[in-house]
């Protein structure tokens, strides 16, 4: 049984094997081959959960049904034999009016999810969202068989975004809608989890109720060393930029709303000292409006304004596959990573860069949590900052603190990074605090 996970102990994780496993069913309405960021959390419990006594069934859709490019790769990611059940889902219409594969397959998940409940025995339901929606398949099921669930935020649901505060606009709508639908999914849930504290603390204020009936914990998402092994058996190799010379930095994933400004004062401050980086290129991939839309630019307007744009700047915005970003990154010469104005943002990519044995330089908000991880590991530099800062001083800043940046990059050694820090940042040590989790929120300790 622990063949796949021989690398776990050497973190001392304290894995038996389980006389008697107790099945935990996951709804993850995207799941390999979907190349979505949130795919990995759930693919990642489902490989490790069984080293602490759980045996997970997946249920999904099928990929048919997915909007996005589909990633074959990642399906030989998953461990040979897991159990996996798709269902149809609704196909998206003309005009687009519902995209969310969670509402297009709510009610076939839900009708599988109960079958599995009642025939299988099921011991815990295990929910990540987004899809927001599919958290109510919880509280359905709890109804209808008095199963335990639980919900894992991987984003928060009731969240004000830019444009929230505008009455009657699209963002206000939404924000009114998850105020309404989350009392109703939390309401019995056993267990909530997150990203990090930060990202469920709103769930516990709007619903104080939850303190004597719930359990929760967050867990980062987990860095997986065999991820980065995979590269050399597939053998890829990058194609959305060459080697030229030059220091080149990649930042990988989806751009947050609220690390807009961020990015501006950056901008700002390369602009006006344009020789400091005459040899550095920054690639921006997979920051697109929408996934599957190669000139859904929305790094490009932003380095144009700054006279950046395809000298210094560079963005791929179309979403590419999980492994091919793994080749970029470490095709590249370091790893850029940009957080966020909210405090409880913790980059999932600060692991994952130093998996790549890339120094990465980050710009994070000084409660970040990967602030003190990063500077502890010796894996990067780090400028952060705070709200009041966001301003002149920042943009004064960032030159001196990339120039020592620079240096850093010639004397790094990825031998010399202390990775016993990023512990409890492996799939592994995610997966066994959920199933501690788990057991106390089925009253087992």
């Amino acid at each position: 049984m622990l063949g796949e996970n021989q690398s776990a102990s050497k973190y001392n994780l304290g894995i038996i094997e389980f006389s008697m496993r107790r099945k935990i069913l996951i709804i993850s309405p995207h799941y390999p081959p979907s190349n979505l960021a949130a795919v990995h959390r759930s693919r990642l419990f489902a490989q490790h959960l069984p080293s602490f006594g759980w045996e997970p069934i997946i249920l999904t859709t099928h990929e048919d049904y997915y909007e996005e490019s589909l990633d074959r790769n990642l399906e030989q990611l998953l461990p040979k034999g897991q159990r996996i059940e798709k269902v149809k889902a609704f196909g998206v219409t003309k005009p687009r009016l519902i995209g969310d594969i969670g509402l297009r397959g709510f009610f076939q998940l839900r009708k599988k999810a109960l079958e599995l409940v009642r025939r299988e025995k099921i011991d815990f339901v295990y929910i990540p969202i987004p899809s927001f929606y599919v958290s109510l398949i919880g509280s359905y099921l709890h109804r209808k068989t008095g199963v335990h669930y639980g919900i894992d935020y991987i984003d928060p649901w009731v969240h004000v975004f830019p444009g929230s505060e505008k009455i009657f606009s699209r963002h206000w709508f939404s924000t009114q809608f998850a105020k309404w639908l989350e009392p109703k999914a939390v309401k019995h849930a056993s267990l909530i989890t997150g990203v990090a504290e930060g990202y469920y603390t709103g769930v516990q204020e709007r619903n104080p109720n939850l303190h004597r009936t719930c359990v929760f914990g967050a867990m980062p998402y987990g860095g997986e060393e065999k991820d980065h092994l995979a590269l050399k058996r597939l053998n890829l190799q990058p194609y959305l930029f060459q080697r030229n010379g030059k220091i080149q930095l990649v930042y990988a994933g989806a751009m947050l709303p609220k690390a807009y400004v961020l990015l501006e004062a950056i901008f700002k401050a390369i602009a006006e000292n344009k020789y400091l980086f005459a040899n550095i290129e920054f690639h921006f991939i997979g920051t697109g409006k929408t996934p599957n839309d190669p000139e859904a630019y929305n790094i490009k307007p932003l380095a144009a304004q700054y006279g950046l744009w395809h000298s210094i700047i560079f963005e791929y915005p179309k979403r590419i596959p999980y492994l091919d970003v793994l080749t970029h990154l470490e095709a590249a010469s370091a790893v850029f990573i940009l957080g966020s104005t909210e405090p409880h943002y913790t980059p999932s990519k600060v692991y994952q860069g130093v998996l790549s044995e890339k120094p990465i330089l980050a710009v994070l908000h000084h409660q970040s949590t990967a602030v003190s991880i990063l500077r502890e590991s010796g894996a990067g530099l780090v400028l952060d900052f705070s709200e009041n800062q966001l301003d002149n001083e920042f943009e004064n800043k960032f030159p001196s603190f990339f120039s020592e940046f620079i240096q850093y990059t010639f004397g790094f050694n990825s031998l010399s990074v202390n990775k016993d820090v990023f512990q409890q940042y492996t799939a592994i040590s995610s997966a066994k605090i959920l199933s501690n989790l788990l057991y106390e929120a089925i009253g087992i300790k």
